[in-house]
Formats: structure tokens, C-alpha cells, sequence
């Protein structure tokens, strides 16, 4: 047969006997596979104990009843584990408490007692440091105490874990004095942090079993609370729960309270209860440890108040057969006797094992409001002259609107951006903020909080009850001696709309819409957040003009004067002035700078200008802080040591605008509000120009807003800039050096004689 022919040959073959071959080739491969199976059978059989009969079963021990193997060094039957069965694993028993508290015993030769507390306005300052001084003790054995403020510390620093000790064997013990108040303060956030501590699954059961012991104090006020189930003490029982879980049950001493309505006082209470709490720890400090019959000593979970359901704990509210209860009433089950019909039986609750917690039958409480209706801040705002709108809203009249009433002058901003001050509404749609500054007008007092939580007013019922408020409050000032009819006409017309009253406007939920209706009555309007807030300030829509309070330029001065309650706030702090600059376009946008004297005037103009070159804002605002004279500034750290003299702001300003001309930037000084130790620093290239028109004319400063231009640019639809609505120029008795008092108006002293304005070239 010829080669050429082969191919053809084979192909012809494999297309007759394909079905063949293939059949073929498939039994072979089972047979072989069948093969090898049993193979592998017989040679496991093989090393398997043949099979007893009955008889012999029950003779032997149950050890060689399971199959065994040759040990390798005695070469007798070693008993062989078996197989595990398919499905789930049922676990039965009931969960046993570790005994932390025993295995963490160290030996103590010196004890360290820290005290924390957290003040609105310094009264529980008092206590701890009074509790330090009687805690001081000659003995070497207990060190001087350390007092330490709850909203200056950093929590991961003492609440997950505690610091290291100066000494192996010295040991830490807290105690902590926990005021309740009846708003959210940064004591809300301390309890978050306490509770998701203790459920975060990273995070061992009793992180600060470490430490000797705690112990809390509670101050509060039973005219106000009549009991505990109406929120007397009520922060801190639940810091003295969580404190228990946290630390393994190592409570110290037993929850004190102190009544500030009782004839006693706090004082003599808080005496009583440290005088047992130092006879305690002298006792740690001999090694006695915390005793037994302590509530709370020894092991970790002593009562089913501390051993509870997470979801009773946190107050949810429990559906059952189509009725709302309290988890309180469910917490702990009732004991039934096995006769008990089993029709009388509620049903099981479905569980999602995904989660260990009722799916279905469990729902959120519903959000409280802001500033509750008679609670005791809601009643003492209006004596500070507030007007509450809605649940979380506030409206009050400026003392700048009372003179400018009377014809005594306006405020800074007639000065700069011709805004009179009787023209005037001051207001803000939310009295929470994010920061606690110390120069703050309400010191703190107002509710605090990083995200909205609180029920949503709409933006209606809180522009008409800010515009209510504010005509009622202009209304109480016809009686006044020395207004101006003709003010007191116009005033009766708002035209302009500072929202910086107190707290974070741009936190309210629906700020675009308020604006919006603002403008929609041809109200201008003014916004100030504190650059804690880049979400909302990202998403601002139109506004007259945007400021941004500027209170340091440091990650540790900004920590120390606003006292930020965000862990990221130096980070946000950046990303808003990122969002800044992209809105200088867009917006009219000013750096509002507060100087506080020992705060973040010495050494800081540098710094400030390197904000100024990342935002390049249109305008700078530099301000001496105001004191308000009250008790509790001084709690937070304010007093008029603090308050700097108007030649110190001008100094500063002429610092500063040094820093921004080495840098390239040519920013200056604009205009000046002597009377409110303000100086207006602007950007030389778009609003220190020419007026129209005049080519060869001098240059002037254009600081004034053309409202009338304002509201055709919004309401034309299209896009617009600043530039589209500068004003007028400047008058020249804004001008730096001028003092920038109205020459219309009057200047009056504190008695109300007449006062000649002085003007300093």
C-alpha cells in the first residue's frame, strides 16, 4: 500500500469503527477505576478490628468498642477517634463566666487614683479637684491623684485598654464624677463609646480588668428629676453599667449620688462617699483587693441587671402579639412550674442567627427632640434672651439691632458689606453643634452631637417661626426710650439673615430649602459653619455669603479652643478648606479668624497664612473674642485675660498680611470695625478695582454686596460668581485707620452720654 495512502486508510477505519472504539475505551476506563476502588477498600479493612459479635461487645470496656490502630512504639491497639458526623453541631449547657477578676490579680504595692469628670460649666471641676485634694494622702503606698477632663481626653487612651502604669506594680483606679444633664452633651458620646466598646467583637470582654478597681459619682438635682426612672443621676447609673462590663465587675465602691437640690448639698455627700472610697483603696494598696460582699466585686457578672439582653439594655421596645412593650418588662423572664398548660406558653421569639438579636420583632426608639418642651435648658433659653422655634431651632435679637434701633451705630457688617444691623434677623435652624469652643456664647450648654439624631422640624414651620419670633422680639422694642420711628418701621421688614447664632446651621438636614426660601422673600443671607461639617458644606447651594470659622491653625490649637468632638477633625477641617476653594467661584467666601489671647495669637499668622494659600478665600475676618462675663465661661477656660486689645488684633493683622504678600498672595486690608475689634482683610486682585467706566480713576475698595444684583443672579437660573454682585465702594470711614463708626449714628458710653469718635491716620 502506497504511504500517501495511509492517512486516507485510517480515517476511512476510524469513521467505520468510531462508536466501537469509543464504548470499548469507556468500559476499560470503569473496570480500571472499579479496580482501584476496591483495592483501596480492602487495604482500609485491613487495618480495621474485625467486628465483634453481641455477646463479646458487651464483655468488653467501651475503649475498644470504636476502631483502633498499631501505636507505632508499643505496638498494642490505640483507641481511634471518630468520624465526625455530617450537620450541625448542637452545643447544650449553659455559658459559665469566666473569673477575670481572680485571674488578673496583681500584686499592688502603690495605687495611682484618677479622677475624671465632665463639666458644663465647671461646678463638677469644683468636686473632683475638692475629691483630689482629700484624696492626697502622706502615705507612699497611694499617689497624688490626676484630675482629668472627659472632653479633652482622647478615649482610646483610657477606655480600652488603660495607660501604663509609672510603676509595674502600681495599679490604677478610676473614679469617675458624671453630672446628668438633660441634653445631648459630650457625656452621650462617652457613653457611645463605653457601649460600642463593650460589643465590639475585636475587643476583649473586660479590656480594663487591669485595673484596681473603679468607683462612680453622680451629680444631679431631684427638683428637676424626682427619681432615677425620671433621669435623676441617670448618666451615671449608666456609666457605672458599663464601667462593670468593661472592667470584669471590678466596682470599688458602690454608685454615690449627690442631690444639688437638697439642703446638704453635693459638697457634703461627695465628702462622705470619698472618705470610704479612700479607706478602699488603702486597703488595694496593702494588697487586700476589693473584698468580698461587694456588689460587683470578684466576678465578672453578678446580676442579671449586668448580665442582661443587649437589647434590653439599650431600651428597645419589643413587639409581642401585636403589642408595643418596654424591654424593661421583658428583661427578665418569669418563673413558671412545669404543670403550667402549655396553651398559657407565649411562642418563641424567631431568632436571626446571623445576628443573636430578634430580626423581626425588634424596632428602633423613635428620635427625641432637641431641646425637650420643660426640661430645664428649654425654659432657661428664653431667659437668655432666645426664642425657641420648633424642637431644635432658635431665633434672637442682636444687641448691634437694639443700638442700630436707637440710632447708636450698627455692627461690623453695615461697615464691610452695608448691612444694617436693625435690618437684621439672627437665627439658626439647629442649637447642636459639633465643637465646644471656649469662647462659645452659650459656653457648651447647647445640645452637642456628630450626626443628626434628633426628630427633623420642616423647613415651613422654621422659617415662619424664626421670622414669629424675630417681629416679637422687634416689637418689644417700641417702648424703649431713643428708638428711631423711622428704624423701628423698616425694621418691621427683615432684609437680611444671619444664620450664626449658636450651634451648626449647615448640620440641619434641609438647609438648601431654608435658604431657598430666604431668597424667595429677597431675604440676603449670611451662613457660618466651623469647618467640621465637608459633606453638607460640599453640597451648600446658594448663599449671599459662605464663611468658615477659623479658629487655629494647628491640629493642637484647633483641638484646644474648639474642642472638636469628631476624631477626624483635623482631617475634615482640611478637606473643608479643599471644598473652599472650589466654591470661591461660586460663592462669597470669608475665613472668619477669632483671636484669643493664649489660644492662638502668639506665633500663628505663618500658619494662618498657609490656610489662607489652600482656600484662598475672598475675604478674612480677623476678630478679637467677646466676653460674655458670665460664671461659666470660666469654666471653660475663658476669662478677660483672654480677650485681646483692639491694637493687639491690628497687630496681628499686619502680620498676617505680611505672611500672605511673602507667600504671593496679595490680600489687604479692606476696612475696619474699631468698635467690634474687627479688621477686613480682601483680596486685592478681585475687589480692590476701579468703578466702571473709569479707566483712569483710582483704585477703591469694592467690599459692599449689590443685593438687588444678588437676587436677579439667582433668579435668572444661571450660573453666577461674586463678581457678579460687588457692590458700591467702600465708604471712607471704613477705611483702616477711619474706625469705621457710621458718622449718621451717635457713639454713646456705657452710661449713654455722648462719646466723640476718635480717628487714627
Amino acid at each position: 500500500m502506497d504511504l500517501l495512502q495511509l492517512p486516507s486508510e485510517l480515517l476511512y477505519l476510524w469513521h467505520t469503527y468510531r462508536t466501537e472504539v469509543l464504548l470499548s475505551a469507556g468500559i476499560l476506563f470503569a473496570v480500571v477505576r472499579l479496580a482501584l476502588h476496591w483495592r483501596t477498600r480492602r487495604s482500609e479493612q485491613g487495618l480495621t478490628r474485625p467486628a465483634l459479635s453481641s455477646i463479646e461487645e458487651k464483655s468488653l470496656p467501651a475503649l475498644i468498642q470504636q476502631p483502633v490502630e498499631l501505636d507505632q512504639h508499643t505496638k498494642l491497639p490505640s483507641p481511634r477517634p471518630p468520624r465526625p458526623k455530617i450537620g450541625p453541631k448542637r452545643v447544650t449547657g449553659t455559658k459559665r463566666a469566666k473569673d477575670i477578676s481572680t485571674a488578673q490579680e496583681l500584686a499592688i504595692d502603690s495605687v495611682q487614683p484618677l479622677i475624671f469628670y465632665y463639666t458644663l460649666g465647671g461646678t463638677t471641676r469644683v468636686y473632683a479637684e475638692h475629691q483630689a485634694s482629700l484624696l492626697s494622702s502622706t502615705s507612699e503606698r497611694i499617689l497624688k491623684p490626676e484630675v482629668l477632663d472627659l472632653a479633652q481626653i482622647d478615649y482610646d487612651d483610657y477606655f480600652i485598654s488603660p495607660p501604663k502604669s509609672p510603676n509595674a506594680n502600681t495599679a490604677l483606679f478610676y473614679i469617675l464624677l458624671v453630672p446628668s444633664y438633660d441634653i445631648d452633651t459630650e457625656l452621650s458620646n462617652f457613653l457611645a463609646h463605653l457601649r460600642e466598646t463593650h460589643h465590639d467583637f475585636r475587643i476583649d470582654t473586660a479590656p480594663l480588668a487591669g485595673l484596681a478597681g473603679y468607683a462612680v459619682f453622680g451629680v444631679g438635682d431631684s427638683r428637676e428629676w424626682r427619681t432615677e426612672r425620671e433621669g435623676y443621676c441617670k448618666d451615671a447609673i449608666d456609666v457605672d453599667k458599663w464601667m462593670a462590663r468593661l472592667t470584669g465587675g471590678r466596682r470599688g465602691f458602690p454608685l454615690g449620688q449627690g442631690d444639688t437640690g437638697s439642703d446638704g448639698g453635693v459638697k457634703k455627700t461627695l465628702e462622705e462617699w470619698t472618705k470610704g472610697i479612700k479607706g478602699m483603696i488603702s486597703g488595694l494598696a496593702k494588697g487586700e483587693g476589693l473584698g468580698e460582699g461587694m456588689k460587683g466585686s470578684g466576678e465578672a457578672i453578678e446580676s442579671e441587671d449586668e448580665d442582661g439582653d443587649d437589647e434590653a439594655e439599650s431600651g428597645a421596645l419589643v413587639l409581642e402579639n401585636g403589642r408595643a412593650e418596654n424591654a424593661e418588662s421583658v428583661r427578665k423572664p418569669s418563673k413558671r412550674s412545669q404543670t403550667d398548660d402549655l396553651e398559657d406558653l407565649r411562642a418563641p421569639i424567631p431568632v436571626d442567627f446571623t445576628t443573636t438579636r430578634p430580626s423581626s420583632k425588634t424596632i428602633a426608639p423613635p428620635p427625641k427632640a432637641m431641646v425637650p418642651v420643660n426640661s430645664p435648658t428649654y425654659n432657661s433659653l428664653p431667659k437668655q434672651g432666645y426664642t425657641i422655634v420648633g424642637s431644635h431651632s432658635g431665633v434672637k435679637i442682636c444687641r448691634w439691632t437694639k443700638s442700630a434701633l436707637r440710632g447708636r451705630g450698627s455692627c461690623y457688617k453695615y461697615s464691610f458689606y452695608g448691612i444694617a444691623s436693625h435690618l437684621c434677623m439672627e437665627a439658626t435652624p439647629s442649637l447642636s453643634c459639633s465643637n465646644k469652643c471656649v469662647f462659645c456664647w452659650r459656653h457648651g450648654t447647647n445640645p452637642v452631637g456628630t450626626t443628626w439624631r434628633w426628630t427633623v422640624d420642616p423647613p415651613d414651620l422654621v422659617f415662619a417661626g424664626m421670622k414669629e419670633g424675630h417681629y416679637k422680639k422687634i416689637k418689644m422694642m417700641r417702648g424703649v426710650p431713643g428708638v428711631r420711628a423711622e428704624r423701628f418701621a423698616e425694621a418691621m421688614r427683615i432684609r437680611h439673615c444671619a444664620l450664626s447664632l449658636v450651634g451648626e446651621p449647615i448640620f440641619y438636614p434641609h438647609i438648601n430649602e431654608l435658604l431657598a426660601m430666604l431668597h424667595s422673600e429677597r431675604i440676603s443671607s449670611f451662613l457660618v459653619c466651623n469647618a467640621q461639617h465637608p459633606d453638607q458644606l460640599a453640597a451648600l447651594g446658594p448663599v449671599t455669603q459662605l464663611y468658615v470659622s477659623i479658629d487655629a491653625s494647628n491640629k493642637d490649637s484647633l483641638r484646644r479652643i474648639d474642642r472638636p468632638l469628631h476624631r477626624d477633625f483635623w482631617e475634615r477641617f482640611l478637606r473643608c478648606m479643599d471644598i473652599l476653594r472650589e466654591k470661591r467661584f461660586t460663592h462669597r467666601t470669608v475665613f472668619r479668624l477669632t483671636l484669643v489671647k493664649g489660644f492662638n495669637i502668639e506665633e500663628e499668622a505663618e500658619g494662618y497664612a498657609d490656610l489662607v494659600a489652600r482656600a484662598l478665600p475672598a475675604f478674612v475676618e480677623v476678630k478679637g473674642v467677646t466676653y460674655c462675663g458670665t460664671s461659666t465661661a470660666a469654666g471653660a477656660g475663658l476669662s478677660m485675660g483672654n480677650v485681646p486689645f483692639y491694637e493687639e488684633v491690628q497687630a496681628f493683622v499686619l502680620s498676617l498680611e505680611a505672611a500672605l504678600l511673602r507667600r504671593g498672595l496679595e490680600y489687604g486690608i479692606a476696612a475696619e470695625h474699631a468698635h467690634s475689634c474687627c479688621v477686613l482683610l480682601a483680596d486685592r486682585g478681585r475687589f480692590f478695582k476701579r468703578a466702571e467706566g473709569d479707566e483712569g480713576g483710582e483704585r477703591k475698595w469694592h467690599t459692599l454686596i449689590d443685593y438687588a444684583a444678588f437676587f436677579r443672579c439667582l433668579e435668572s437660573g444661571k450660573a453666577f460668581g461674586p463678581e457678579d454682585y460687588i457692590g458700591e465702594p467702600t465708604p471712607e470711614w471704613a477705611a483702616w485707620g477711619r474706625g469705621g463708626f457710621d458718622p449718621r449714628d451717635e457713639r454713646v458710653d456705657r452710661k449713654g452720654r455722648p462719646k466723640a469718635v476718635e480717628v487714627v491716620e
